[in-house]
């Protein structure tokens, strides 16, 4: 039991450290991503007002034609980029801050933020 508890106090502390630069910026959102093992998610949030402004996730019913065309989790991820920089656009966000929340950045994260980045949305 000790050690679960371990566990999770390593892997708080590696998301908060990942938040300490991504905080509190005054001209830009921060765009905090989750995954799961089954599912990515990412939202923009104003941490002045404490506000979600855009939220798009891998269970949203407008994307599920897109994502069951989709090999692997990667692809997935990558879809969901595309769709987050395009509500982004519509909401009149270009510049946000990315929180990757203590994930590294490879594999899903990584393939998210190249799409989110093709899309438009500037980090």
């Amino acid at each position: 039991m000790a050690k679960h508890r371990s566990v999770l106090r390593r892997n708080e502390r590696r998301q908060n450290r990942s938040k300490k630069t991504s905080r509190l910026h005054s001209e830009r959102p921060r765009l905090v991503v989750s995954r799961s093992l089954k599912n990515f998610m990412a939202q923009i949030i104003n941490d002045h007002e404490g506000k979600t402004l855009v939220a798009v996730s891998s269970k949203d019913k407008e994307l599920q034609a897109t994502l069951k065309k989709a090999g692997n989790k990667t692809e997935v991820s990558r879809l969901v980029g595309e769709a987050m920089a395009q509500k982004a656009k519509k909401a009149k966000i270009t510049r946000v801050v990315l929180d990757r929340n203590g994930y590294p950045y490879h594999g899903r994260v990584k393939a998210f933020a190249d799409a989110a980045r093709e899309g438009g949305l500037e980090f």
